[in-house]
């Protein structure tokens, strides 16, 4: 037991779950922002909310190199940290709206399909030149079979993928390492 809990006790992995817990709540602080304005907070109103993404791994990956690694940061623990504190944060988040559309406001995901459907609808005459009347129907169909538990899964999919360039640009630029050893060896 002690074993696993030294495992969870590193401090890359604190560090990264404490942030993932803050980039969580506040992306659900977000979708309920836009509740409140009355804006469908999901779909592609909610795609903004990776702004906050981007500033949390940055603020994630900055306070470890300047608390822990005593002002070094190696890419592949800037890496880590990206990904731990993007995944651990739309896991999070991904629930509370679960939670939030299932049991406060089932309406808020209603209207999301709905709104859907209209942009679909919107853009058939495309759509069915590129994919055919029958896939498209079959899309078409299939928005409307979505169920409220898709949700946890479109958020950590969706942010993992829209979250790869920017992670691999925030390890790069906050990494920072020794080169005395290699500038040592050279004399």
């Amino acid at each position: 037991m002690n074993s696993i809990l030294g495992y969870f006790n590193k401090p890359i992995l604190k560090l990264s779950l404490l942030f993932g817990l803050a980039l969580g709540i506040l992306v659900f602080a977000f979708f309920l922002g836009l509740y409140a304005m009355g804006i469908v907070p999901l779909g592609n109103n909610k795609v903004l909310d990776i702004g906050i993404h981007i500033i949390l791994i940055a603020g994630a990956c900055w306070y470890y190199r300047k608390k822990v690694g005593n002002g070094l940061l190696h890419l592949w623990e800037a890496l880590t940290i990206g990904y731990v504190v993007n995944t651990v944060g739309a896991l999070i988040a991904g629930w509370l709206i679960y939670f939030f559309v299932t049991y406060v406001d089932p309406s808020v995901f209603a209207d999301y399909i709905a709104q859907m459907k209209d942009l679909m609808l919107q853009g058939k005459a495309e759509l069915v030149k590129n994919i055919g009347e029958a896939e498209f129907q079959k899309m078409f169909n299939g928005v409307g079979d979505m169920k409220t538990s898709e949700i946890i899964t479109d958020e950590v999919g969706k942010k993992t993928v829209m979250l790869i360039i920017p992670i691999l640009v925030i390890s790069l630029i906050l990494r920072k390492q020794d080169y005395s050893i290699i500038q040592n060896n050279k004399s």
